[in-house]
């Protein structure tokens, strides 16, 4: 099992004027996705063939959420149109902080490993 997780801090909420700056970025909101190399089979209808098919697919889980950044010190301020995904990744995980990522990351792993083992799974009487 090797899991892979990536941000998507794409869509924020700014301020168009804050201390005399523009569009000042102040809340991410984000999605952290976690991606298995491992695989299932999943069956789906191909529109195309008009059968039922087989594909591999990997297991995946994810959380997300919004979060506040300080912006009390704008003094390595970033114009807003030089702002990187990478950059806001990184202010989203400083503001969260190195252990809850790390135990969202947990959870993300918990989430993935109960899909391949399930210790509950809900059933039909005939």
């Amino acid at each position: 099992m090797a899991i892979s997780y990536e941000w998507d801090v794409n869509t924020v909420d700014v301020y168009p004027t804050h201390n005399e700056q523009s569009n000042v970025i102040y809340r991410v909101h984000w999605k952290l996705k976690a991606t298995d190399t491992e695989t299932y089979t999943e069956e789906y209808f191909n529109q195309e063939t008009q059968e039922i098919e087989e594909q591999q697919v990997p297991y995946k889980s994810s959380v997300y959420g919004k979060e506040i950044l300080d912006i009390s010190d704008l003094s390595s301020f970033t114009d807003f149109d030089n702002v990187t995904s990478s950059q806001v990744q990184g202010w989203l995980e400083s503001s969260l902080g190195s252990d809850k990522v790390q135990s969202m990351k947990d959870k993300l792993d918990a989430k993935i490993s109960e899909q391949k083992t399930p210790t509950s799974v809900t059933k039909q009487l005939s």
